[in-house]
């Protein structure tokens, strides 16, 4: 299989980005585990398959390693952003990416540091928004037990889910 891409890395993720406007690829889950595989593979933490450009506002596909497709990803976006604007598919220094969980706003601070800020909406602590299995409540500082061991969690969603064990 011959794949062109890019390969960035934004606070301790790498993507690659694949443009189907270069080279389109099947984004099958079989050639997206194979892609990013370390080992075999070019390996990486996904995929932002983009642009997808069918309308005014260019369309992101995040692919996860294991051929699922994220919502949003911060890190990925921001590369995202500045590969629109490195190869021009934007010129404005604020402009938006189409998501699966929506559409966020970016703005460039600084184009030769690559500085970009990127609106991710609204955070929920809200369970079942997340999802986090059981009653309805706002998941912060919960006890969590792991083979004996407790830890304090928090578990929110901007659009793909975290928890969080500081």
């Amino acid at each position: 299989m011959d794949v062109d891409f890019k390969k960035y890395h934004g606070l301790g993720n790498d993507y690659l980005v694949i443009d189907p406007n270069v080279r389109d690829v099947a984004m099958t889950e079989a050639n997206i585990r194979l892609i990013c595989d370390r080992n075999f593979g070019v390996g990486s933490d996904g995929i932002l398959y983009g642009p997808i450009l069918d309308g005014d506002i260019p369309k992101l596909r995040i692919l996860n390693p294991d051929g699922s497709e994220a919502e949003k990803s911060g890190n990925g976006l921001r590369i995202f952003a500045k590969y629109l604007f490195e190869k021009q598919y934007v010129r404005s220094k604020e402009f938006q990416i189409q998501t699966l969980g929506g559409t966020v706003s970016v703005q460039v601070k600084d184009d030769v540091a690559g500085m970009i800020r990127i609106n991710m909406g609204k955070v929920t602590f809200v369970s079942d928004e997340i999802p986090v299995a059981g009653e309805k409540r706002e998941v912060v500082n919960e006890a969590l037990d792991v083979n004996g061991v407790d830890f304090k969690v928090t578990c929110l969603s901007i659009g793909n889910p975290h928890c969080v064990i500081p």
